[in-house]
């Protein structure tokens, strides 16, 4: 297992010219071009009790939060639910100043944009609400594609941070802010 270290240097945003190639659907257009088919996702609000119970389905290791100060939901243009955020103040005690909001939790089916499309939603709400940073943890072992689709930067990990003695996988914090504003 590599540390937070090696975590730090491992991690970037992906060059956007190298698209994964994973479940986009491809069919013939005019002119014999291949035209992509992606599904329209609409933003909506979700009830906490459905959101508990979508990633209770959807979500690989995290059990749904008990609570949040806002959840948001994505949905397709016939109103199936493929995601939901929900967010909430810091769990970190250092970062719960009053202007930092975090999302911990997302959750979504697999379709395509789901998490870039909620994680912006996200940060629009919590600056509706008068925050000025949202933060964002992921596994070592996720790539934070999304997070940097949606304009989340990497925060390099503080010096003798190493969770190798907990036993806990290693977390890569995530964040975004408004522009020039501390937080």
């Amino acid at each position: 297992m590599l540390t937070a270290s090696a975590a730090r240097i491992r991690k970037t945003c992906p060059d956007r010219s190298m698209e994964k190639r994973n479940g986009i659907q491809k069919n013939a257009g005019s002119g014999g071009l291949a035209a992509t088919k992606r599904p329209r996702l609409l933003i909506s609000p979700v009830a906490l009790q459905t959101a508990r119970a979508f990633t209770a389905w959807t979500h690989r290791y995290l059990a749904p939060p008990a609570a949040a100060e806002f959840v948001i939901g994505v949905q397709t243009s016939d109103t199936t639910l493929v995601g939901v955020a929900f967010v909430d103040r810091p769990a970190f005690w250092a970062f719960d100043v009053g202007s930092t909001a975090e999302v911990v939790c997302l959750s979504t089916d697999g379709t395509l944009n789901a998490c870039s499309a909620l994680l912006g939603a996200a940060w629009r709400a919590a600056q509706a609400e008068g925050y000025r940073r949202l933060i964002a943890y992921t596994r070592f072992d996720e790539p934070g594609t999304s997070l940097c689709a949606a304009g989340f930067r990497l925060v390099p990990s503080p010096l003798g941070w190493d969770t190798s003695r907990t036993g806990e996988v290693a977390r890569v914090l995530w964040e975004i802010r408004v522009a020039g504003g501390r937080a």
